[in-house]
């Protein structure tokens, strides 16, 4: 209980705060078609309810662990998570939605290995940059092996497929590495071929490329693959500075698909407006800015690269949701964390920021302002 009291209140109040906005956003959006599937308006807010609890939980026993048990057990939840995204591809076991096969049933509830797999990437790369800290210099020693464990994740998470979790992680492992004092040419070198490697998977599944076409001119295909963002941009545009108010959205009433899920961004910017839309960016920014800050002031490496890649992996996969909603970014796929509709994603992303939480408890509290 201790540990709790001497977390960070800025950053605990962010989480809850973003939390509590998905809380709100979720019934509004959802309302219709909880009650047009199921016959019930609450069905989805009660869902998401129960994740939101199962989260919080998850969240305060990974603020009171000891990290020092992460350090040890990174190697076996890393083992895990790859016979997930492996078990996950087995006809019967692995559940198709949508053409992509994410997900494990466990009756009424199901798991995503790719969630399992970003956290568990997150510690095995703090470890393995803090085992050998110098190797990080050497392009063989230190680049190599962290590409090699990267690829092969990557790779498992491409099978689904899965190119927006593929591109969270890899962004994340990069800010890692610049973190641990990987040279810059070498860091340079990884962005050129990052961005020939994520090209070349574009060009190489049609479906990636109609999703370019359809993101440089929606309009050219309205119906098909233009259709989410053109409803999303359709939900932003009318919201206006303070939006159309709580629970009066119009694209809620099945024009937006995935609007309490991936599109929930666009749900609070044509209810609550500008305003409302930018809060929820300024949330994620000081996000970014607490998490860092309990990184800068880790009492260890181990847990300052953790909090990086806790950070990172937050904040790009938000950036990116955020993006993709407002037309930025071509449509990727991925959820907004905190505010999206329950889940595995929800769980882990508290789980995360428990974690979080709790690197900024090891730093200690500070005057002195980032």
């Amino acid at each position: 209980m201790r540990k709790f009291l001497k977390v960070d209140p800025v950053l605990l109040g962010v989480i809850l705060i973003l939390l509590l906005i998905g809380i709100i956003m979720t019934y509004s959006s959802s309302a219709v078609k909880g009650y047009l599937y199921y016959e019930d308006p609450y069905h989805y807010f009660k869902a998401d309810l129960l994740w939101v609890a199962l989260g919080l939980a998850a969240m305060g026993v990974a603020v009171m662990i000891d990290i020092a048990f992460l350090h040890k057990w990174a190697k076996p939840i890393l083992y895990a998570a790859l016979f997930l995204l492996i078990l996950v591809k087995i006809p019967g076991i692995g559940r198709t939605v949508n053409g992509a096969t994410r997900w494990i049933g466990l009756g009424p509830m199901s798991i995503q290995p790719s969630e399992v797999a970003k956290l568990a990437m997150v510690l095995i790369m703090a470890r393995f940059l803090t085992v050998n800290p110098y190797q990080i210099k050497s392009f063989w020693k230190g680049i190599i092996p962290s590409l090699a464990l990267l690829g092969v994740v990557c790779a498992l998470i491409m099978l689904q497929p899965d190119l927006g979790t593929t591109l969270v992680i890899a962004a994340t492992v990069f800010f890692m590495l610049l973190a641990a004092g990987a040279r810059m040419w070498h860091m340079a070198g990884l962005g050129l071929a990052g961005l020939a490697m994520v090209v070349a998977a574009i060009a190489a599944a049609p479906y990636r490329m109609r999703r370019i076409f359809a993101f440089l001119d929606p309009w050219a295909d309205p119906s098909g693959k233009g259709y989410q963002t053109i409803q999303s941009l359709l939900a932003l545009g009318p919201g206006g500075l303070f939006g159309l108010g709580l629970g009066q959205s119009r694209q809620k009433f099945l024009y937006l698909p995935e609007n309490h899920t991936d599109f929930i961004f666009a749900m609070v910017g044509e209810e609550l407006g500008f305003v409302g839309a930018s809060l929820v960016v300024l949330l994620f920014f000081l996000f970014i800015w607490r998490g860092f800050r309990a990184a800068m002031l880790a009492p260890e490496p181990f847990l300052g690269l953790m909090a990086v890649g806790l950070t990172s992996l937050i904040g790009i996969q938000a950036m990116i949701n955020m993006g993709v909603v407002s037309g930025v970014l071509p449509v990727t796929g991925i959820t907004l964390p905190f505010l999206s509709y329950g889940g595995t994603s929800l769980l882990f992303t508290m789980i995360g920021a428990g974690l979080l939480l709790n690197i900024s408890a090891a730093a200690g509290r500070s005057e002195e302002v980032f």
